[in-house]
């Protein structure tokens, strides 16, 4: 009988009983290589082109509603939802019973729960392309990126790229029966475009300049303890939320070194800062950091309760629903203090790491090709010395927000309960087959 210990990457959970999927091999319904592989390439195309959007509205200001950005966020949504389209159509009337059964019923049709997220996401990404449009004719130029149109973009695209996740995931967990690792390059390919996804959201909030303040780390620990404690617990490699931090920051800097070798203009008046190249997306964070302090700290606890045979130890087949049941009160407890420290941990890591690093980025040092700190304020944006200050710090301010004995207390609060979402989620994923 398989050993949970036996695994490249040890679960903080017990695996879930076995769910009877049909298994055709390496190569059959349980890969589903094509499928999986077309929703990452969607997933790509809207973050390479949403990333592109935002530097052709810092560098050209809005040319038409065709451009080369708009045409890749929205080539990925289609193609997110064709695929999305053709699993529902074979589900529902191109497989047999055993394939059916594989797959999630909604009115009567059937498909990955993957795929019917990715149908969401790309109705609402098509519904709000002529709402961005009028939009931007009535209102001009977004002041801020999230804009109402942009909104319901961004639950579109969230809705993709939570999509191509479960595909992937799902696949991953399946091919458990032929290797303990198969599947999960892709995962984690796709957790690092997740990630990467949610960090363009908060783009305005985590420049080099409000790193000295605390509102930086409330919105950090709001959007990424999540993502990566779950993306850890779900990954069947070793170090996966370390793996997940590297393919963002990777992506990111790929994509920023790439943009500013295109010449461009600006044609939107005012121009404040006559541009001459793309602007790039301020450089990442250094996420990789906190994700191996989670990555860590859960395979410890992992090998723990593996060493004292309290879940992990046992075979799959021994751990029964009655074992479960004892072991939830102190189970919850647990989760809840396990938590408290992946919170803890991931803003003492962040602030240690970015305060120094933000110190950097505004120094004459990183005003080079590698860094670009002095690149990435857009033509509506004078120059001046508050480009190299940091921001929020000035109490007579209404934005001020520095860090203090109650904005630590706030940030820990968040980060925990981010936290505890992950190990929720987390938990949740490694049973997702369907």
């Amino acid at each position: 009988m398989e050993q949970v210990a036996h695994s490249t990457a040890v679960p903080i959970y017990p695996e879930p009983r076995a769910e009877v999927i049909p298994t055709h091999a390496a190569t059959g319904w349980t890969t589903d290589f094509w499928p999986s592989l077309l929703m990452t390439i969607a997933l790509s195309s809207i973050a390479i082109g949403i990333t592109w959007d935002i530097s052709w509205h810092e560098t050209v200001g809005r040319d038409t509603f065709w451009t080369p950005a708009h045409m890749a966020i929205y080539f990925g949504g289609i193609l997110g939802g064709c695929v999305g389209g053709w699993l529902a159509f074979k589900c529902t009337f191109l497989s047999g019973p055993a394939e059916r059964d594989s797959s999630v019923s909604v009115f009567g049709a059937r498909a990955p729960l993957g795929a019917w997220v990715a149908i969401w996401g790309a109705l609402a990404m098509l519904t709000s392309a002529p709402f961005d449009d009028w939009w931007h004719n009535a209102y001009g130029l977004d002041v801020k990126i999230v804009s109402p149109p942009h909104a319901v973009l961004g639950l579109g695209m969230f809705g993709i790229s939570v999509g191509a996740l479960l595909l992937v995931l799902s696949r991953q967990n399946r091919l458990r029966v032929v290797s303990s690792t198969k599947g999960s390059g892709m995962f984690i390919y796709a957790g690092g475009v997740f990630v990467l996804m949610g960090s363009v959201f908060l783009l305005e909030y985590i420049f080099p300049n409000e790193q000295h303040g605390a509102f930086f780390y409330k919105v950090c620990a709001l959007m990424y303890p999540a993502r990566f404690v779950a993306l850890s617990c779900a990954g069947r490699i070793s170090w996966p939320a370390t793996r997940v931090a590297a393919v963002y920051m990777i992506f990111m800097c790929l994509m920023d070194w790439i943009l500013m070798l295109f010449p461009a203009q600006p044609k939107l008046a005012p121009i404040f800062n006559p541009v001459t190249h793309m602007v790039p997306l301020p450089f990442p964070l250094l996420l990789i950091f906190p994700a191996l302090a989670i990555d860590l700290i859960l395979r410890k606890v992992a090998e723990s309760y593996t060493a004292s045979n309290a879940f992990g130890g046992a075979a799959v087949s021994s751990f029964s629903p009655s074992d479960e049941e004892r072991a939830g009160v102190r189970g919850a407890f647990h989760r809840i203090g396990l938590a408290i420290a992946l919170g803890t941990v991931f803003f003492v890591i962040v602030i240690a790491v970015q305060w120094y690093f933000s110190k950097f980025m505004l120094s004459p040092y990183s005003r080079n090709g590698f860094f670009f700190s002095d690149r990435v304020f857009g033509y509506n944006f004078p120059k001046g010395e508050w480009q190299t200050q940091f921001w929020r710090l000035d109490p007579t301010k209404p934005n001020a927000d520095p860090i203090n004995i109650s904005s630590i207390f706030v940030v820990l609060v968040l980060a925990s309960i981010s936290s505890w979402v992950g190990l929720f989620f987390g938990r949740w994923m490694r049973k997702v087959r369907r």
